[in-house]
């Protein structure tokens, strides 16, 4: 009816009103607007028939599975759940220890000419002996960094065999290389920013925390009083975590000679230079004193777990 009144309105604004009548039969008469409502093609599916097995399928009945099972199954199909550990609290030192000195005078950064010192390393038997810097800090290792050492050892001795291995592990210790041109020739633009040498290889002590090292070098470089390591390598170090365990030696060395009264001074800033044999430009790592803060509470970490594993 709503498409007949539609078209009468149209036709009688189009001035036809005389053929509306005859129009709306038109329209009235047509199968597409008047037919039957079309069946559906499932009215014909006997519902009894298959009732039961609706019912079944819509049921709310409990599953037969269990958390445990469910569990088992996810297991075999995913495999087992790795729980994540708890967040644990960050360490914190037993024994802490300031890297300066209040007892000394303000770190002197400033060059002044005094005479440079050179402390021999003498053993005492009527005294415990302290462990040195190196010692501590090849004991506390961590797995990661022993994995490296003993692969490097193994590929050494394949190289040089037991005997030359020997040799070589000597000389590295005595840190006398035999071809020392390359080496100079390697840290000469460092040479070339270091001036007033305080110490060459010097032994420092740290009365309260109980250990010794044995310093390269103490001078100024580019300005700062600097506690320098010189290291030898095969490979390029080109940056500061190339070097290991070394930022943490010279913190350990610093905080060392700010404690011990043979030096009337203190140090703030470290330098490790790393040189090479074939003379190539060797790589220097200044260390400020954040830095070396920094490092120095990480080497007290190490010193008591060494004391821990010591006891």
């Amino acid at each position: 009816m709503r498409v007949c009144a539609l078209c009468s309105l149209c036709v009688s604004r189009a001035g036809l009103g005389s053929g509306l009548f005859s129009l709306r039969r038109s329209f009235s008469s047509l199968p597409a607007l008047c037919g039957r409502k079309k069946s559906s093609e499932y009215s014909s599916v006997d519902s009894e028939h298959y009732s039961s097995l609706v019912r079944a399928v819509v049921s709310t009945r409990t599953s037969s599975q269990t958390p445990e099972s469910i569990e088992s199954e996810d297991a075999r199909l995913f495999g087992a759940v790795v729980r994540s550990k708890p967040k644990q609290a960050p360490k914190t030192l037993k024994n802490p220890s300031p890297l300066l000195n209040e007892a000394k005078s303000s770190v002197r950064s400033e060059y002044e000419a005094e005479a440079m010192t050179r402390i021999a390393l003498r053993r005492n038997p009527d005294q415990p002996t302290l462990p040195s810097v190196t010692k501590i800090l090849q004991k506390t290792m961590s797995a990661t960094q022993l994995f490296y050492l003993e692969r490097w050892k193994r590929r050494k001795i394949a190289e040089l065999g037991e005997e030359g291995f020997k040799e070589y592990r000597l000389k590295e210790d005595v840190e006398c290389p035999e071809d020392v041109a390359g080496y100079l020739q390697s840290i000469g633009h460092v040479l070339e920013d270091v001036t007033g040498v305080r110490a060459i290889e010097s032994v420092v002590e740290h009365e309260s925390l109980k250990y010794l090292g044995i310093m390269d070098c103490v001078a100024m470089y580019r300005g700062s009083l600097c506690v320098i390591d010189w290291k030898t390598s095969e490979k390029p170090k080109p940056f500061i975590h190339n070097t290991y365990d070394n930022p943490l030696q010279v913190a350990a060395y610093i905080g060392a000679l700010n404690s011990d009264n043979n030096y009337n001074y203190q140090v703030e800033n470290g330098l490790i230079v790393v040189a090479y044999k074939d003379g190539s430009p060797a790589h220097s790592h200044c260390l400020n004193a954040e830095q070396v803060t920094q490092y120095w509470e990480k080497w007290l970490f190490r010193l008591e777990e060494y004391k821990e594993k010591d006891a």
